[in-house]
């Protein structure tokens, strides 16, 4: 045991070592200190541990919002008018930012149970108050440009609830063992009252969570519904130029039961599929027709629009990173894409047996077709043959004369209303975003007969959720991935998660008790038999810096010895060094003391 203890001792010196260097770059011995935290320093900590929160939530936003990427980045492209994915800079910047913040919340928490003073590098600090600032800066940003989208952290928690509550009990009981260092350590009981006050006060907060997590996932099996219908919006999009015949073609092989499209009317009254209002993204018109490409879509006839390419663009801009995926068929079928009709689409529909859902938009003034825009899309409508209860009629205006003329049409709104509402204006379908009806208002719409589909669902973990809420139809860009999802995610019983729950604290509480004797056990057997705290204990009764300074010295000591500090008659310490460690004098000389004299410690 002997000839290993300088090893050991030489290992805890170096890991304290890069504890203290990379925290405040405090690598040298002497440099080390065991007084207390400055106020200033504890201030800092706090600003780390805020960041921290504040960059995991930030983190677990964008990690949710993975369902509608694809939304924001063309949200963006109509602000710049350059397509682009946005989310790239962001995750990378979130992801080093959180890791960062990470480390150095590890090291604090690492300098606290060693006992070490927190004395962060300015360095550091410039780091952690710069993602402080660009955190709120981000969030801010979004409220103000894509506020809705926060509704997906309430909605991502009925998934993610359980499982978070687990993890947030298990990162709150390992806090357990450096809160009980520091209880054990603290030399005024008003301290170790507070302290513990506060943890277990946050334990007692995580252990009765679950009383406010509220799941649809939480229920019976045998209460489950059929999954949820698959509307290709778009088509399949990530398999596909969006609207493009081929990308319907790709989404009825998924199996969709519907075909969700974006109309606008043509110069010369041709209702064509385009989602944005230039054809710049979409198609070459800025090879094809230069001096346009600025044009509203609708200013283009039907016979210019066919010109264009549809197809390159996807190719050049990949824009949900599938391209390297396919084949070099679909290459180039995609190179040869054209701008679609509804009319085409309509037929395709009619010909699988399938619905169609459209969202129309109106030409801007001026246009020909301004007044008649409902006529002639209802007009298509009738020609291509489709059986008219296939067709999901959102649009409002002249809502009374398309039942005249097409009484057996779906009348859909995309308008929320009470379901007492939407019977009284003979509305029988409704079409909402995902975060607009909750697992409440889905069952009153059920009840009432309103056939309800919510758009904008990718991710599996979405889809699960509606699922269990009893959706009866989604619309989504990712068809190809959710028809792979046979069951939700995760389906528990109240009672099956109620054993989870009791379970995880039960556990967690034994854990935290025996944390707690044991740091108790093991400090006080420290302070027992330390020889350089017994005679310090019976040389001092009073704390000084000078005193810190010569504890340090002999804590830090690379002597594997121990060091005797014999009090002389004339009450000068005198060290007895061992193994070619510097004289007393050598140590208090390099920070700026003679040594210590009897006026220097009190009797």
């Amino acid at each position: 045991m002997v000839k290993h203890q300088p090893l050991q001792v030489y290992e805890k010196q170096l890991c304290l070592s890069c504890l203290t260097g990379i925290y405040g770059c405090r690598w040298k011995r002497y440099q080390r200190s065991h007084d207390r935290t400055t106020k200033w320093e504890c201030l800092w900590t706090l600003v780390l541990v805020v960041t921290f929160s504040l960059l995991l939530v930030w983190s677990y936003f964008w990690w949710e919002a993975h369902n509608d990427y694809n939304e924001f980045n063309w949200f963006l492209y109509n602000r710049s008018g350059e397509w682009s994915d946005g989310t790239v800079p962001i995750l990378a910047s979130t992801a080093a930012g959180f890791t960062y913040i990470a480390i150095l919340l590890i090291l604090a928490l690492g300098h606290i149970a060693a006992g070490q003073q927190l004395n962060l590098h300015w360095l550091h600090k410039i780091g952690v108050t710069a993602a402080l600032l660009t955190t709120i800066i981000g969030v801010i940003t979004i409220s103000q440009m894509w506020g809705e989208e926060w509704d997906i952290i309430p909605i991502s928690l009925q998934a993610t609830g359980p499982f978070l509550h687990i993890g947030a009990v298990a990162g709150v009981t390992a806090l357990a063992w450096l809160v009980a260092g520091q209880v054990a350590r603290a030399d005024r009981t008003s301290f170790q009252l507070v302290l513990l006050l506060v943890y277990l006060s946050a334990l007692l907060s995580l252990y009765l969570a679950p009383l406010s997590i509220t799941s649809p996932c939480l229920m019976d099996r045998s209460n489950l519904k059929p999954p949820p219908t698959i509307i290709g919006h778009q088509g399949a999009p990530m398999l596909a130029p969006e609207n493009t015949l081929m990308s319907f073609h790709e989404a009825l092989q998924q199996g969709v039961v519907g075909l969700e499209a974006d109309v606008t009317i043509s110069q010369d009254g041709v209702p064509f599929l385009m989602r944005d209002r230039t054809l710049r993204r979409t198609t070459d018109v800025s090879t094809v027709f230069p001096e346009r490409q600025f044009q509203d879509a609708s200013l283009f006839n039907w016979t210019d629009l066919r010109a264009l390419n549809a197809g390159r663009w996807y190719l050049k801009d990949d824009p949900f990173w599938t391209v390297k995926s396919m084949s070099r068929r679909d290459v180039e079928r995609t190179r040869n894409q054209t701008v679609s009709s509804l009319e085409e689409v309509l037929r395709l529909a009619a010909r699988s047996n399938v619905s169609v859902l459209f969202n129309l938009r109106r030409p801007p003034l001026g246009h020909p077709c301004h007044d008649s825009w409902v006529n002639d899309t209802l007009e298509t409508v009738l020609r291509s043959g489709i059986r008219q209860e296939r067709v999901m009629w959102t649009p409002d205006w002249d809502r009374a004369v398309v039942r005249q003329v097409a009484r057996n049409l779906e009348q859909t709104s995309e308008e929320k209303r009470s379901v007492a509402e939407l019977r009284q204006r003979g509305i029988v379908g409704l079409r909402l975003r995902y975060n607009q009806a909750s697992a409440q208002e889905i069952r009153g719409f059920s009840e009432g007969n309103i056939s309800l589909s919510l758009c904008g669902v990718n991710d599996p973990w979405l889809f699960s959720v509606l699922w269990c809420s009893g959706v009866p139809s989604v619309s989504s860009d990712a068809p190809h991935i959710l028809r792979k999802v046979p069951y939700p995610v995760w389906l528990m019983s109240p009672d099956e998660y109620s054993m989870v729950w009791i379970a995880t604290d039960l556990i967690s509480f034994a854990i935290v008790i025996g944390i707690f004797v044991f740091q108790k056990w093991r400090l006080s057997g420290m302070r027992r038999y330390n020889p350089e705290q017994i005679m310090l204990s019976a040389a001092v009764r009073r704390s000084s810096r000078e005193v810190n300074i010569m504890k340090e010295k002999l804590i830090f000591s690379a002597s594997p010895r121990s060091l005797a500090l014999p009090l002389s008659d004339s009450g000068k310490v005198v060290k007895e060094v061992s193994n070619g460690v510097a004289s007393a004098d050598e140590m208090f000389a390099e920070n700026g003391y003679d040594g210590y004299t009897n006026q220097g410690i009190a009797h």
